[in-house]
């Protein structure tokens, strides 16, 4: 099997340094929905139920994860934005 093949069937393909993954294509039904990959959803702790945050970007495509990934960065901004008002 090539590594094609292997991407095309969604499989976790590259696990690389720093916590990066592939974990290969997933096909969107008629209902515009996707399969998380199960290596995904492990890696990830994402279960069934779970609310995901998806976020798009013109030049980048779309970013699908868990809202507190966003919350943490968004009160690191904010707290660095006070402590800027403070000195002001």
């Amino acid at each position: 099997m090539t590594g094609g093949d292997e991407m095309n069937r969604g499989k976790h393909i590259y696990a690389m340094p720093g916590g990066k993954h592939i974990f290969g294509t997933v096909k969107v039904g008629e209902k515009g929905q996707i399969v998380i990959p199960k290596e995904a959803r492990d890696v990830f702790g994402i279960t069934a139920g779970d609310t995901l945050l998806v976020l798009g970007d013109d030049d980048n495509g779309i970013i699908v994860t868990k809202p507190e990934v966003i919350h943490d960065v968004a009160m690191k901004i904010l707290l660095n934005s006070s402590e800027g008002d403070k000195n002001e």
